[in-house]
């Protein structure tokens, strides 16, 4: 199953990727996004000058990925101070946005935390402004520490779990350098093992229906020289038929307390098969996806998306929020159901790895016992 875009073991690294990076033109500080609606066609960039433009690009999905999503909330909060807005609002705005996604919450609740903090201490606006900004940068900084050793635990995890390496991996949806301050999630993981020549394939479910696996992942992975597929979302319980999987990696938008985690619709499926075929399920995520204050999974609001994001296909060009644009599929007035996740309950997830270390089996206890770690860590 070659491919013109697999070259294994191939250490190629391709200069970073500009996600998202604050900057301070005369006119004023602004946020300045990759826009991933617009990939793999072209790499056009978005400038945000206020924390509307931020809620509208993270709706869009122009800003994607749960641990990004934290560092854009943080930087949105910062944004909205240093332009002289109602910081309150901003984040209140900002945290709603897509609400499935924890690390939003997390990301504002941190800069506004230091907003008002500085606020209150100085009663200086352009303090606490300095405050929310420098809070935003540390949370950057932070996710790219944790990227890297997410990818050494998960890389640990696969040889333990396969010794020997040629690791066949499947994932679903985009996690890699687009979703992070560094390289990623479960995408780190494959590019770790890429690296030091044990990644045999990596299975790239196209991720419906807005393509995240085939527009992102695939953009990813030959940037990197990775040997990869893409396939339809449907044709993977083939491959597991097949023997032609080894494991399974994805993300993750929140982590509940009980282990339950959601993710982009379409990874539910996966685990079901995994299990089915004794393939290991394993989801990588930092340790602020993992919300205590959820207690399982019944308790996660699920987005629901609109509906033509199902019935049309939706062109680079097309706007991904208000009213289509795109190529009709369906007959006109068609309903669809379109949630943005599903939840796994944890029985089916073999491990989590984050920074702090991996969870297996995935028990609340273990999950609370890594948290506790985690807050008695002290941020590098």
């Amino acid at each position: 199953m070659a491919d013109q875009q697999a070259r294994p073991g191939e250490d190629k690294r391709p200069s970073e990727i500009p996600v998202i990076r604050w900057e301070e033109p005369p006119e004023g500080p602004v946020l300045i996004l990759l826009d991933q609606t617009r990939l793999p066609s072209e790499e056009v960039e978005l400038v945000c000058t206020d924390a509307s433009a931020l809620v509208e690009a993270i709706r869009s999905l122009a800003v994607r990925g749960a641990p990004v999503l934290g560092i854009a909330g943080a930087y949105g909060v910062a944004l909205a101070a240093a332009r002289g807005f109602d910081v309150d609002e901003a984040a209140e705005a900002l945290e709603s946005a897509r609400p499935t996604a924890v690390n939003l919450s997390v990301g504002v609740h941190r800069a506004l935390a230091a907003y008002r903090d500085a606020l209150t201490a100085t009663g200086d606006p352009t303090a606490a402004a300095t405050a929310a900004l420098a809070a935003a940068q540390a949370l950057h900084r932070e996710d790219a520490e944790a990227s890297a050793r997410m990818a050494a635990h998960g890389l640990a995890l696969l040889d333990e779990l396969m010794p020997g390496g040629g690791h066949r991996v499947l994932t679903h949806c985009n996690t890699g350098a687009l979703v992070s301050g560094g390289e990623g999630t479960a995408f780190a993981v494959a590019l770790a093992a890429h690296r030091v020549g044990r990644l045999r394939r990596l299975w790239v479910d196209e991720t419906r229906p807005l393509l995240q696996g085939a527009r992102l992942t695939a953009w990813e992975a030959a940037r990197s020289g990775m040997a990869y597929t893409l396939l339809t979302d449907s044709a993977a319980g083939s491959l597991f038929a097949a023997g032609e999987v080894d494991a399974v990696l994805i993300g993750a938008d929140r982590i509940a307390a009980d282990g339950s985690v959601a993710n982009k619709v379409g990874s539910y499926p996966l685990a079901v098969l995994a299990r089915y075929h004794h393939v290991p399920f394993i989801v990588v995520a930092p340790v602020t996806t993992i919300d205590p204050d959820t207690p399982d999974g019944a308790s996660i609001e699920v987005e629901q998306r609109p509906g033509f994001e199902v019935t049309e296909i939706l062109t680079p060009q097309a706007s991904a929020v208000g009213g289509g644009g795109g190529v009709p599929l369906a007959p006109l007035g068609t309903q669809a159901y379109n949630p943005a996740f599903d939840v796994t309950p944890p029985e089916l997830v073999t491990a989590i790895v984050t920074e702090e270390g991996t969870v297996s089996p995935v028990t609340p206890e273990a999950l609370a016992a890594l948290c506790t770690r985690a807050r008695a860590t002290p941020a590098a």
